[in-house]
């Protein structure tokens, strides 16, 4: 050696962390050519072929609507699908992934009738078959658009054969299940009063409509005790009927509604026995000079209400003085005229009084309009009274406009203007009612008042309720041995397994409380209600023999499979009954669709039972997962489709997800400019920040965003990714070769290993049970407390100087021990960048597979997501060593706290500089550290442990550290030139005694090498 060692600079012999591996990820650049590579790669098809034969799990994807651009509710629902298929991928499962989308049904015809409107060509001119093809084309585009925005989430998946409704397969196979369901007798006809939107000239489900307030008219109405000639003339004798024409004299009953529309369609009114009514005479009423207007209630008028709604009512009305006349038994009441008898004959007809549950005192009057075609409890009180469906007066159109039926001038006013600037406002119908009403005499007071009404999902305008001939699944009727849907649907809740567990209850209420359902739709684009009608009104699913009836059936379906929905409409009647023995004469063709929820209900059966993913019989997905809206839609309408057609629950476990609020809690709104776009987020970040915040939110409950979370999350990703990246550096050239086994190494390493099979088991179960915001806390908390603050720091000293495995050509003994430590600690090193490679690859693909390909186990697989979670070594996991390092690491953070103090006064600059003196009053702590280098651990030059009950006056505590005192001295010795350890010069190597012996043996060996 010809250079002075005591010049010598060391910084070249050590062995600082080297890698590729860049600082800054660029994310937005680097994730389409990640895309890229993986496209080019075939990698979900390579995934495919490593899993062949493993046991299949399988995530059903809920279709979204083609149409519009993705947005965050979008984005993360795809993100929670692709961790948890990647995640179950990594541990063992052959996890496949099929999206899919809705392209039948409501929102996109409504575009394609916008579309069509601004060519100044209104739906009813465009020929039906030119529509639908129009329709298709719209799906078709933007099932392209969605695909490109969903791929670039990161998400794996069969995106070059997705399943689509529309595909002429699909429709076959929604026909085969509607008319397998239909077989087995679950189908029903009815007239009862549905949701009409007479904006989209349709019924609507339940689950296509969303709640708004809006201010209505209310009116106070009298219906006019009336006394039939029959009545006059029957028992009692003429004194009696004298004296109760003398008491109802000038009585009315009163009701009240906020559906002054309604009133012509009444045909009763109902009551509850339950409830006390009074006749009230009014004695006094304000006069028009004090209140600016006439009233309509007068002195001398008998009206008769529920005794406890009386005294509102009344002053309502304006009424000043009135008293309480008599006890009235609403079923003892003669009869009622309705209040626009006087206007118009059509209006002459019976008005009964029927009892009702319905009805209540909580307000209004005690009394119920009932018009059974404009409300479900009317329709239900009307039949169970012993009236028929068929006497139930049909006056309102499909646009939501009185009938030519209805005298004028109500005959043709909209109850809901449907075009125009002021579509979905209220029409002329309410407004032009009250008049009449006003002019009979029978309006009794009127005024404003604010309810939560139902209203369209696409086009937000208000809907009605309106009684229409529609289609319907009995929830009811025995459909499978014996039992009912509802019953089977049941038993299908009761089976599955719900992440949250809340969403049980939830879908079952629904489930328990639902009316049947409702599956016909008087629109053009969607799967048509393959069936023909007798003149009785019987399909032909019933009216037919079961072989007369399969063989229609397998011409329809063969109609649809060769040319889709165009199949049933486009072809000839007679074509269908070939072969059928049946004549077609007599037989009308149903030209309604079916409900586009039946369509995504169905999607089990063609995306996974016909391509073989699950089989056909009994098969379940083991997740649907969706967000928490998804109880009334598409979980529900799947559950009640395979129960009516196979008599059990689609999938095993339902995962629902919650909807994204802004740092304040409120819905996101583009009218408040709230809102965040996902293609935003990757222009500005890159979609791996979108991943982790999704992950590390709990995403069963609503998720907050705002650009300040969002700048938290990438704070997350800096130091997940500077961690890996460390790793990478720390590693360098790192091979199988140079890891030594777990019972050679410190214990330090040992209980790192142990620390990564706790983690192992909590991971799996985690991901198993879909709690992604578990599994980023524990790895966030191991990368910040125990890697980072921890392990890193204490081993970078022999990270960095002890000799290296690079250098072992040639080593002596001397040499060969204290290059085993560092030997540990980077194969110890080694297990944690494999586990965390794979543990977050499912939320971050595109940065874990960039680390895999600087890392060591690139030879291993062509991609890290082609890898699975590594086993644990049997021997790992040892609880008395996490207890006993428990216990060191309780006593070094009394020792850092001191430290901590020494710096802030400036007694010492870096922990080297200091030997503490730890008094201890536990022996089992000072035990704890039998054969480890406390001063390694603390970071220190020299430490010295000492056992003792009481420690001396000044010495650094910690409250929730008893008995454990610190005196912080300064090391002795020299700074060592190469680790800047503090050591005794006496024990320097002669030939390099500016450094420590450790130092000068990693020196030497360096030198050797070059």
């Amino acid at each position: 050696m010809t250079e002075s060692t005591t010049e010598r600079d060391y910084r070249d012999t050590l062995f600082l962390p080297k890698t590729e591996f860049p600082m800054r990820a660029g994310l937005p650049k680097a994730e389409p050519e990640w895309i890229k590579r993986w496209d080019g790669l075939s990698l979900y098809e390579k995934l495919r072929a490593d899993a062949k034969g493993r046991q299949p799990f399988i995530l059903h994807d809920g279709p979204p609507y083609a149409n519009g651009h993705i947005h965050l509710g979008t984005a993360l629902n795809k993100i929670i699908k692709d961790i948890i298929v990647r995640s179950h991928q990594m541990q063992g499962f052959d996890a496949s992934y099929l999206p899919g989308w809705d392209c039948h049904g409501l929102p996109i015809e409504w575009k394609v009738e916008e579309e069509f409107r601004s060519k100044n060509r209104p739906k009813d001119s465009v020929p039906p078959a030119e529509f639908r093809a129009a329709c298709r084309a719209y799906a078709e585009h933007w099932v392209g658009v969605q695909k490109a925005e969903f791929r670039a989430l990161g998400i794996e998946g069969e995106w070059n054969d997705p399943y689509l409704t529309m595909a002429f397969e699909s429709e076959a196979m929604i026909v085969s299940e509607f008319l397998d369901m239909a077989m087995k007798g679950g189908l029903v006809r009815g007239a009862k009063p549905i949701m009409w939107s007479p904006v989209e000239r349709t019924a609507l489900a339940e689950a296509e409509v969303e709640y708004h307030d809006r201010k209505v008219p209310v009116i106070w109405v009298k219906f006019p005790v009336d006394f039939p000639a029959a009545y006059t003339r029957g028992p009692g004798g003429p004194d009696v009927v004298a004296e109760l024409v003398e008491k109802y004299a000038n009585a009315s009953v009163v009701i009240w509604t906020t559906t002054p529309w309604t009133i012509p369609a009444n045909q009763a009114v109902s009551f509850n026995p339950e409830v006390s009514y009074g006749l009230y005479e009014v004695t006094d009423v304000a006069t028009e000079e004090e209140l600016g207007f006439a009233p309509y209630v007068k002195a001398g008028d008998k009206l008769i209400f529920a005794d406890k709604l009386a005294e509102d009512a009344l002053l309502a009305a304006k009424a000043k003085a009135w008293s309480r006349v008599d006890d009235i038994n609403p079923a003892d009441l003669p009869a009622i005229r309705h209040p626009l008898s006087g206007f118009d004959k059509f209006f002459r007809h019976s008005i009964p009084l029927l009892a009702g549950s319905h009805v209540t005192d909580d307000a209004g009057t005690g009394f119920v309009h009932t018009a059974p075609a404009h409300g479900e409890d009317d329709f239900d009180v009307w039949v169970n009274s012993g009236h028929t469906t068929q006497a139930i007066r049909q006056i309102v159109d499909p646009d939501g406009k009185y009938t030519d039926e209805v005298p004028a001038p109500l005959a043709g006013l909209e109850i809901i203007v449907t075009s125009g600037k002021k579509r979905g406002e209220a029409g002329k119908a309410n407004n032009e009612v009250i008049r009449l009403l006003a002019e009979s005499g029978n309006l009794l007071a009127r005024g404003v008042t604010m309810i939560r009404d139902a209203h369209s999902w696409r086009s937000k305008a208000p809907v009605i309720r309106r009684a229409t001939p529609q289609w319907f699944i009995a929830m009811d009727k025995p459909v499978h041995g014996g039992k009912t849907l509802r019953e089977l649907a049941l038993k299908g809740i009761a089976d599955t397994e719900f992440f949250p567990p809340t969403g049980r209850n939830r879908l079952q209420a629904m489930v328990e409380g639902r009316p049947d359902w409702l599956i016909s739709r008087q629109r053009n684009w969607g799967v048509p209600i393959t069936l023909f009608v007798n003149a009785k009104g019987e399909p032909h699913t019933a009216a037919l023999s079961k072989e007369q009836a399969d063989k229609l059936n397998a011409n329809i379906k063969a109609a649809i499979e060769k040319n889709g929905v165009d199949g049933w409409f486009a072809t000839p009647d007679a074509d269908f009954f070939e072969g059928t023995g049946v004549s077609p004469e007599g037989w009308e063709k149903v030209t309604d669709v079916l409900d586009v929820w039946f369509d995504s209900g169905t999607t089990h059966a063609f995306a996974l039972r016909k391509r073989g993913i699950i089989d056909n019989a009994t098969g379940q997905a083991d997740v649907y997962m969706e967000g928490s809206d998804q109880h009334r839609g598409w979980f529900q309408s799947s559950l009640l489709e395979s129960c009516a057609t196979r008599g059990m629950a689609p999938y095993k476990k339902v995962v629902t997800h919650g909807f994204i609020v802004d740092a304040e809690g409120k819905k996101m709104s583009k009218s408040i400019g709230n809102t965040i776009e996902p293609q935003q987020v990757q222009k500005d970040y890159g979609i791996e920040i979108l991943r982790i915040w999704t992950a590390s939110a709990d995403y069963m409950d609503d998720l907050r965003i705002s650009d300040e979370i969002i700048k938290g999350t990438v704070e997350t990703y800096r130091k997940l990714r500077n961690t890996l990246r460390y790793l990478l550096g720390a590693l360098d050239g790192f091979s199988a070769e140079e890891a030594v086994s777990a019972a050679t190494m410190p214990g330090l390493e040992r209980f790192m290993l142990h620390r990564l099979a706790e983690l192992d088991g909590q991971i799996r179960a985690a991901y198993s049970s879909f709690d992604f915001k578990r599994v980023m806390t524990l790895l966030i908390n191991f990368v910040n407390v125990e890697l980072s603050a921890v392990y890193f720091d204490v081993r970078k000293d022999s990270l960095y100087c002890d000799p290296s495995f690079a250098t072992a050509k040639g080593w002596d003994a001397a040499t060969a021990a204290s290059g085993d430590r560092r030997r540990a600690v980077r194969t110890v090193m080694a297990a944690i960048l494999e586990r965390m490679l794979a543990w977050l690859a499912p939320v971050m693909p595109f940065t874990t597979d960039e680390a895999f390909g600087e890392s060591h186990l690139k030879g291993s697989a062509p991609s890290v997501h082609l890898l699975q979670f590594p086993a644990t070594p049997e021997g790992w996991l040892d609880a008395g060593l996490g207890k006993r390092w428990e216990q060191i690491f309780a006593v070094r953070r009394v020792v850092t706290g001191a430290l901590e103090v020494e710096r802030r006064e400036k007694r010492i600059g870096a922990s080297l500089e200091a030997s503490p003196r730890v008094l201890i009053a536990d022996k089992a702590l000072i035990e704890a550290f039998e054969g480890e280098s406390a001063a390694d651990i603390f970071i220190t030059s020299d430490a010295e442990l000492v056992s003792a009950t009481e420690g001396p006056a000044g010495a650094f505590t910690l409250a929730d550290a008893p008995g454990i005192w610190v005196v912080p001295e300064k090391a002795a010795g020299v700074k060592c030139r190469r680790s800047w350890k503090y050591f005794d010069p006496a024990t320097a190597d002669p030939a390099f005694p500016d450094i420590t012996p450790r130092d000068a043996l990693a020196v030497k060996a360096w030198d050797k090498v070059e």
